[in-house]
């Protein structure tokens, strides 16, 4: 009947959905289309009558029946959690009506999953498989912790988020699902750690611990039942078998970061921990057995390392906040420990991020370019692929795609540096920035590819020098990076191989661009010299051959020429310059003018008014 991927799938499109009362609405018109199916919906227009429960033989003769149940519990637990979500930002927080209201609703929703329970108990009736019988124990117990959670009843709480994370956890061992472990990371093991806190567990103590003092141990079927799936999810010394497979995944008690090795006193630090080197493990394998696959599908099986290494620090994180609720100095021995663990942890988290988009760059962190092709549309006639040379829109995408991965490293290289104690580091700080200038080199590498696509080679000759640069300003500290197995995952180290094969790459780039701009040059003056006529090119060397139709411009066009300028110079008359005649007596001459002038007037004036007779 697979209880728990029902459930499962419908609370993810809550998820997606972002808003539990639209999950509540879409769950209502599911019921109400399920019981139209069913035959048990009341018709339009009549009496309301009170439904009959639902029993075993109603499942036995449609599982539809069990999904009515699960529908209807789910509904009542989106009507909680919806009242949950909008009254906890506010103000006043979740006072005592609301709170009695959101007990009432997840009290509504447990009273149907036990009946789910309880019908499928009677397998001969309902044929339901023991695997069916936990997965509802297990939901209904899911659903009680989440009620005693919120009337605040701690003990009842952890014992029932106990009862489901052992059946949870039989049911993941024997199944070998993600479904399960999923869900016992988000609830349960966060109550279960909240409730013991409250309770006054010491935080040393793991969740595992926890819930296996507090499972219910009294009911000799059920411990049966859970012991016939996995023997040793109830005993603290596993067996043999169990210990060899799970070597790989021991729980550590040290942490080392740089030269310093601190104790794990935090159980959950310790277990997210574990997890995490299970999951380098797991990676390892995966890459190593898809050597072919596509770069995506390499990206994603960073997806469990980057989740367990959030939780690393997130529970690092958590414990500095308790201590420092506690009035704990950072001068304390607790503190300063837990300090270097957060900073180891965060580094290998922003460590494995970066190598997960090493990876998505392509080979040899995306210095070699990538051959791509598009397929076109099958023929008509005969069924084959023909590959076409991608677009020019095409490359310049992906190759801004490159970009947005280098720009996501270097500004994880730069988060890097804000981590407690890494400023005083000296050689990690030289190490960092070292690692910056070799992905810097990276992306002004991927961004003069696509000034070629554009055509401007002059443009990518600059960028690549400033590559050249940026990459060849740091080969003296390739020393220092450590020559990792070539098997391991990528992640932020970079061996000498890598360096070496980048800076000889850029080397020849430079060379080759710095050839094409010279022919680009010499292209250009050619075109532009070949539009003018021949006589205007007579002091040229013709490289390209005379063309004899371009002798002159025809027909002729008018057009300015230099000419030498007009000169205008007003003390001409009035200067003497060497060689030059000066005129005689100009003296005599202005005074026989004046007494012209003086006798024409006296005539004028003769006779009345200046009349004469």
């Amino acid at each position: 009947m697979e209880v728990t991927k029902f459930v499962v799938s419908g609370r993810e499109k809550a998820k997606v959905f972002g808003d539990y009362s639209t999950y509540r609405t879409q769950l209502s018109n599911q019921i109400h289309n399920l019981r139209k199916k069913l035959g048990v919906a009341t018709k339009p227009r009549a009496k309301y009558t009170t439904k009959s429960p639902i029993t075993a033989e109603d499942i036995g003769r449609n599982h539809e029946f069990a999904n009515l149940l699960l529908l209807t519990s789910e509904r009542a637990w989106a009507n909680a959690m919806s009242m949950r979500e909008i009254h906890f930002t506010e103000k006043n927080g979740i006072t005592g009506t609301t709170r009695s209201h959101i007990i009432s609703r997840l009290h509504k929703a447990t009273i149907y999953a036990n009946d789910l329970f309880d019908a499928l108990t009677d397998q001969a009736q309902t044929r339901a498989t023991l695997n069916d019988v936990l997965e509802a124990r297990a939901y209904a117990a899911s659903l009680m912790g989440a009620k005693e959670f919120e009337k605040q009843s701690w003990e009842v709480c952890v014992m029932s988020y106990s009862e489901a994370r052992i059946i949870y956890s039989a049911l993941a061992t024997s199944t070998k699902q993600n479904i399960f472990t999923d869900l016992l990371a988000d609830p349960i093991d966060d109550s279960i750690r909240y409730g013991a806190y409250q309770m006054g567990v010491p935080r040393t103590v793991s969740i595992t611990s926890i819930s296996r003092r507090y499972f219910i141990a009294s009911e000799p079927d059920l411990v049966a039942q859970v012991q016939q799936l996995d023997p040793d999810v109830l005993s603290d010394q596993p067996t043999k078998e169990k210990t060899e497979t799970a070597a790989t995944a021991a729980v550590p008690k040290t942490i080392s970061w740089r030269s310093r090795t601190v104790n794990l006193e935090d159980a959950a630090i310790a277990t997210a921990l574990a997890s995490v080197n299970e999951a380098a493990a797991k990676l390892s394998e995966t890459l190593a057995s898809a050597k072919n696959n596509k770069a995506r599908d390499k990206a994603s099986a960073y997806d469990d390392i980057l989740i367990y290494s959030q939780d690393a620090v997130d529970a690092t994180k958590h414990a500095i906040d308790e201590l420092t609720n506690e009035k704990v100095g950072p001068g304390d021995k607790r503190m300063q420990s837990l300090q270097i663990t957060k900073t180891a942890v965060s580094y290998d988290m922003i460590s494995w991020r970066i190598g997960r988009n090493r990876v998505l760059v392509g080979d040899q962190d995306g210095a070699v370019l990538d051959t791509i092709s598009r397929v076109s549309k099958k023929r008509k006639q005969k069924d084959l692929k023909v590959a076409k040379e991608p677009s020019t829109g095409r490359r310049l995408a992906l190759l801004r795609e490159k970009i947005v991965l280098y720009d996501g490293i270097l500004q994880s290289l730069d988060s890097i540096k804000e981590l407690p104690g890494v400023a005083n580091d000296s050689d990690l700080v030289e190490e960092l920035d070292a690692k910056y200038g070799y992905f810097s080199a990276l992306k002004c590498l991927a961004i003069a590819r696509s000034h070629t696509i554009l055509s401007s080679p002059a443009k990518a000759l600059a960028l690549l020098v400033r590559a050249s640069q940026k990459s060849s300003a740091h080969s003296p500290l390739s020393a220092m990076y450590s020559s990792s197995d070539s098997t391991s995952p990528p992640n932020i180290t970079i061996t000498p191989t890598q360096v070496t094969f980048l800076n000889t790459l850029l080397r020849n780039e430079v060379q080759r661009y710095r050839a094409l701009v010279e022919l680009f040059n010499l292209s250009q003056k050619a075109e532009t010299s070949s539009r003018l006529p021949l006589v205007e090119r007579l002091s040229q060397y013709p490289a390209q051959g005379v063309d004899l139709e371009n002798i002159v411009t025809w027909p002729p066009i008018m057009e300015p020429i230099p000419v030498k300028p007009l000169f205008f110079d007003a003390a001409w008359n009035y200067i003497e310059y060497p060689g030059r005649e000066v005129e005689s007596q100009p003296a005599a001459k202005s005074a026989e003018t004046k007494e012209t002038r003086e006798q024409t007037a006296e005539q004028k004036k003769k006779g009345w008014f200046g009349f004469g007779r």
